[in-house]
């Protein structure tokens, strides 16, 4: 049987961050895969776990739990013939609601193949101070549906964030495990506690547009001689735009980490061509992040998501500025 785990955590809770962690602890001896889901179509956690050494599937453009979970069960059902992992872990959007995965990995038709382990929910504390963050359901369920709770970014926590953290742990977190730490650097051995927690959830609230296929399961990618796409998309009370580049297109260094930390938007993930090899870019709000890589990847990536509608078309004509070829 294949040992899964959900991993859940709202916008920039440090998900992707933590599952390279846990891959990074893989035994050598076991087959992982990743099934991952972003709320854009551009597929960035795709291009940063494309080199950790496991299976790797995107179903980019919303949430799992959409179009009655038929990209997830496609995606899920091809890793499980395809591949037959030891361990799969699962990452869905941060705008995403967790209950319709989580029944539909208890289904009886999985029963025979799959073992259920611990939910992990990511949260960064001061998320909490935020209203609109505290009262979205999505960022309720997911804290609901989770077995072991992981306080992340404990590195940028405040003395209020602590007390709001002991506050929620009270109140609403009681009766599950609360872990603390930073970078996702959490003890791979959680993965294997068991799924205790059945309380039941609400059903979601979808507020998402459809353009795509629910049968789509890769990322947007360049079609003949484009050099570069866009999409954009819309739901959960978001707004979310991203641009892909060709593999020949680089983008000037410093003008591409300040169009990133500038950006009038909530969150700005990415990985970028750049003269001196690669860029990863992830920013939450006035937390920024940037990391250079060897890999170079198929082409460049990057998305931006904000809580209102942003103007992409200024946003991307001082993007296009920057390219360099």
């Amino acid at each position: 049987m294949t040992r899964v785990n959900l991993i859940t955590g709202f916008l920039g809770s440090g998900k992707t961050t933590t599952l390279l962690h846990l891959l990074a602890h893989k035994p050598a001896n076991e087959n992982w895969a990743v099934l991952v889901n972003e709320f854009g179509e551009i597929g960035i956690d795709g291009a940063l776990l494309a080199e950790s050494g496991a299976v790797l599937k995107e179903i980019p453009g919303g949430c799992m739990c959409c179009v009655n979970g038929l990209p997830m069960q496609v995606g899920l059902n091809m890793l499980l013939k395809q591949q037959k992992p030891d361990r799969l872990l699962i990452e869905p959007t941060g705008l995403g609601h967790p209950k319709q995965i989580l029944t539909m990995l208890t289904a009886e038709v999985y029963q025979p193949w799959l073992d259920l382990r611990a939910t992990l929910t990511l949260l960064d504390p001061r998320q909490l101070a935020d209203d609109r963050v505290r009262e979205n359901e999505n960022f309720r369920d997911q804290l609901a549906a989770a077995d072991i709770i992981v306080a992340n970014k404990e590195d940028r926590w405040q003395a209020d964030d602590i007390a709001r953290l002991q506050q929620w742990q009270e109140q609403a977190l009681a009766d599950r495990t609360l872990v603390t730490t930073q970078f996702g650097h959490i003890d791979p051995t959680l993965l294997d506690r068991p799924r205790l927690n059945q309380r039941a959830l609400p059903d979601a609230h979808h507020h998402h547009a459809h353009r795509a296929a629910p049968s789509l399961l890769s990322a947007l990618h360049l079609e003949g001689s484009a050099r570069w796409r866009r999409a954009v998309n819309q739901g959960q009370g978001y707004a979310g735009c991203g641009w892909v580049f060709d593999a020949d297109t680089t983008f000037d260094t410093v003008g591409i980490l300040e169009w990133a930390r500038l950006a009038p938007v909530k969150r700005v993930k990415g990985v970028m061509r750049i003269k001196e090899g690669l860029v990863s870019i992830n920013r939450q709000d006035s937390d920024f992040h940037i990391e250079t890589r060897q890999t170079m990847p198929p082409d460049s990536r990057i998305e931006l998501i904000h809580d209102s509608e942003a103007d992409w078309n200024l946003l991307q004509q001082s993007l296009l500025k920057l390219r360099l070829s």
